[in-house]
């Protein structure tokens, strides 16, 4: 499933998009075996990025998924709303008996990551099979 303004509740992206920004931010859902993958793409930014992710890790939690990976190889940048995004869902997950980790992050990601000790806390890995083994 792919998360967009219609699974949004019609919130619609913004006109017009400063230099630089790259494309829109977007969420795709797929399974591997038991683990729901969910693959980022964009920056993780407040505002329509972090809305559609909040809302992924939203409806999947309440759905009963307890098994989630955020495939970060698209991810060049956080900020602190995505960073507030991760945190939100590994604890809710957590609180459900589940677990959240994350997949191929990217240098600028893991450096943000590891300033605030998050990995410390949030499982990551390079390779998926490891990943889903994992859980």
């Amino acid at each position: 499933m792919e998360y967009n303004e219609s699974s949004l509740g019609g919130k619609s992206p913004p006109a017009e998009r400063e230099p630089g920004e790259g494309m829109a931010f977007a969420v795709k859902e797929r399974r591997s075996g038991p683990v729901v993958v969910l693959e980022l793409a964009g920056r993780l930014t407040m505002g329509d990025a972090t809305d559609k992710l909040d809302a992924a890790l939203r409806q999947l939690i309440d759905g009963g998924e307890r098994a989630l990976l955020l495939d970060c190889a698209g991810v060049p940048s956080l900020d602190s709303q995505g960073i507030k995004s991760i945190v939100w869902g590994v604890t809710s997950v957590e609180k459900r008996g589940g677990k959240l980790k994350l997949l191929r992050v990217t240098p600028r990601v893991r450096e943000v990551l590891d300033m605030t000790r998050l990995l410390t806390v949030i499982e990551t890995f390079d390779d998926e099979a490891g990943a889903v083994a994992s859980f």
